[in-house]
């Protein structure tokens, strides 16, 4: 299998979607946003999803070129309107909008309407943690998860992610999806036509089941039962109903190829913890000091540090396929 570099991610990625209609800015963020992907370790929401990016962008489902927008409706709001765009170029010209909102005055939420998909949220609770902030981030998307007791999908796997500044040691992330497993997991695993591990899936009946016929009729399991479910509404209710985007139950999922834009909602909430009671820093490493302390643990966050730094000395491996399938759009452009 080939290696490539994650410069030459960046840049691959970066080529192709410029080749395939995105602006320049758009193309800077998302390329940046692929390559922090492989580097974690998460090659599905890299790489493997540029095609997925070159058919929105070449059938109207992303538009490249939309300019995002950044205004303050009240001092401690910030709301960006992506434009049907990437949701990637919105954040980041945001970012300095939210950071400097949250030191003036020690908290600030920032909501991201007309998005797409944030692809990994801990990238984004990360960037406002290495701005010395804490960061909780939330974000919807296509419909995957029923309500607990239910058996039809109303909530996307609906991830949140959280993120704290440390002195000498990068911020810790927490990035978990509410679902059992992320959809690209469960698709991989119906392709094998094998039965399905165990609390993956629901059927038709909302009820679990290993079967691949069943699960394709039903739902992703959320992950801890009713508590995953719980979380799943939550995140509806503060990244679709509060930012007015689209509910999950009413967007076409992203395998979809044309339709209308996906209207995603994102929201942030930023602390400064300047404004904690003195010795915050001090409380947090003794919090992180008797987790690390006992046997087999470690912190969110951990293992993706970890293949970042084999990625950036040895790359990531890339399958063939992939190069010819990303290379074949760039010559239909």
């Amino acid at each position: 299998m080939p290696r490539m570099s994650l410069d030459e991610v960046e840049k691959f990625a970066f080529e192709a979607l410029r080749l395939s209609g995105a602006s320049g800015r758009a193309a800077i963020s998302v390329a940046r946003a692929v390559r922090r992907a492989e580097a974690d370790g998460l090659p599905t929401i890299g790489l493997g999803f540029l095609p997925t990016f070159l058919r929105h962008l070449g059938s109207g489902r992303v538009l490249g070129t939309a300019e995002p927008t950044v205004s303050r409706p009240a001092p401690g709001l910030v709301q960006v309107d992506a434009g049907d765009g990437f949701f990637h170029p919105a954040f980041d010209k945001a970012l300095p909008e939210i950071a400097s909102a949250t030191k003036a005055q020690g908290i600030a939420a920032m909501i991201v309407q007309r998005s797409y998909s944030a692809g990994v949220l801990g990238h984004c609770v990360e960037d406002l943690a290495m701005a010395g902030l804490l960061a909780l981030g939330v974000t919807n998307g296509p419909a995957n998860i029923a309500p607990w007791g239910g058996h039809k999908p109303l909530f996307g796997t609906n991830p949140l992610a959280f993120a704290v500044p440390r002195e000498g040691a990068p911020p810790m992330i927490l990035d978990q999806a509410s679902s059992a497993v992320a959809r690209l997991t469960l698709n991989a695993g119906l392709a094998t036509g094998l039965p399905l591990p165990q609390g993956w899936a629901l059927g038709g009946d909302g009820r679990p089941t290993t079967d691949p016929a069943q699960a394709r009729k039903g739902s992703l399991a959320p992950a801890g039962g009713a508590k995953g479910a719980g979380i799943a509404l939550m995140v509806e209710v503060l990244a679709a109903v509060f930012t007015g985007a689209n509910l999950s139950a009413r967007m076409l999922g992203y395998a979809v190829e044309a339709g209308p834009p996906l209207d995603v909602g994102q929201l942030f909430i930023a602390l400064d913890p300047g404004f904690a009671p003195a010795g915050f820093a001090e409380r947090l490493e003794t919090l992180f000091g008797s987790i690390d302390a006992q046997e087999g643990t470690r912190l969110p966050g951990d293992r993706r540090l970890a293949h970042r730094a084999i990625a950036a000395n040895e790359g990531v491996e890339v399958a063939a396929a992939l190069i010819d399938e990303i290379l074949a759009w760039g010559k239909r452009s």
